[in-house]
């Protein structure tokens, strides 16, 4: 059987002005991956990532650290991996939050110093999203994010060798759609999942031809070996 590692990228800029920037921690974290998995003799024959600035730095910051064919290594770009954009997300569901929560936009404006705050109303912003009972015109429905997702697994599976070890370096929401694809759980099941998901984190699958399977989830070994616990981030 083949395997695919799925990987979050590292910690970015949360609460700036620009998200998609790795933070120094988080080229920290992609660094401690690639020494992790070089020891342990991973190789990759092959390496995508979604678009996004994070999640490209992140693979380029692991395979540095891996062995000199894995630094050689191209990162193939499939913008099927991107994560959903969740600033629209919050944009379009903002006229309902406000109507629970009138102080909703200084707490999104300010997440940086409201974290708790930020994170519980995310969360019921996020809910109404993937429940697709609150569609909102012009916006990516969380199905149609599932469908963007499963076509790139699909894109992989048809091309790959059947040992093949691909990794795929991308975000928490893309490995929560691909979490519901493949264990079938419902969107809101999946997602409290997704709080989960640290940092540069390891999810593998394993695949014979199109079918695919969850082998592990959210390994994130190479940085509780650091003993660091300021290492272990979610964001």
């Amino acid at each position: 059987m083949g395997s695919i590692y799925l990987i979050r990228h590292g910690q970015a800029s949360f609460g700036a002005e620009n998200y998609d920037v790795l933070s120094p921690l988080g080229i920290e974290q992609a660094s401690a991956l690639g020494d992790h998995l070089n020891r342990l003799g991973v190789r990759f024959d092959r390496c995508f990532s979604g678009d996004l600035n994070r999640q490209q730095d992140t693979a380029r910051a692991t395979l540095q650290r891996m062995a000199a064919s894995q630094q050689r290594l191209p990162v193939e770009i499939d913008s099927a991996f991107n994560e959903f954009l969740a600033d629209e997300v919050i944009r379009a569901h903002m006229d309902d939050l406000l109507a629970v929560e009138p102080h909703a936009m200084q707490i999104f404006a300010n997440a940086a110093s409201h974290r708790a705050e930020f994170q519980r109303l995310f969360k019921y912003v996020i809910y109404r999203w993937a429940s697709g009972e609150h569609e909102k015109q012009g916006l990516e429905s969380w199905q149609s994010f599932v469908d963007r997702v499963q076509a790139g697994l699909r894109r992989i599976l048809t091309l790959a060798s059947q040992k093949d070890h691909i990794a795929i370096f991308t975000s928490g929401g893309t490995i929560t759609a691909l979490l519901q694809l493949i264990i079938g759980v419902p969107p809101i099941r999946a997602f409290e999942l997704n709080w989960q998901i640290v940092n540069t984190s390891l999810s593998r699958l394993k695949f014979r031809d199109q079918d695919v399977a969850l082998a592990s989830f959210n390994s994130h070994a190479h940085l509780e070996l650091l003993k660091n616990p300021e290492l272990v981030t979610y964001r």
